[in-house]
């Protein structure tokens, strides 16, 4: 646990991007859901981070990396106290787990998940 297990790409274009991707480094992007988000595998073999791409609500471009943790609730617990900010409170992703994310004492936002194939 407290590793980077995922990434988020927030991009202006998710198709151009999709297609960037898919022809420079071969990944396989499929649609996750009804949402606007693509699930991005980057291989099958071997150590790797799996990701997705989603629209940026600004059109800036951006990367969040997600950490997987024990408990989010004690997670952000332990973020605050080191001067941390919750940025978006935990939520569920059915099926999948827990997520929120957090700005870091520099400025950068990262995600905290724990896996929960029960999570509603």
């Amino acid at each position: 646990m407290n590793r980077v297990t995922h990434f988020e790409l927030q991009v202006a274009n998710p198709q151009k991007a999709i297609e960037f991707y898919t022809s420079v480094f071969g990944w396989k992007i499929e649609k996750f859901g009804e949402h606007d988000y693509w699930f991005v595998m980057t291989g099958e073999d071997g150590n790797g981070v799996n990701g997705g791409i989603m629209p940026s609500p600004d059109a800036q471009p951006r990367t969040f990396n997600t950490v997987e943790v024990d408990n989010v609730d004690d997670s952000l617990a332990k973020i605050s106290e080191h001067g941390g900010e919750m940025v978006v409170p935990k939520a569920a992703i059915p099926g999948m787990g827990y997520v929120a994310y957090c700005k870091d004492p520099e400025g950068l936002i990262f995600g905290v998940f724990h896996g929960d194939e029960n999570a509603q």
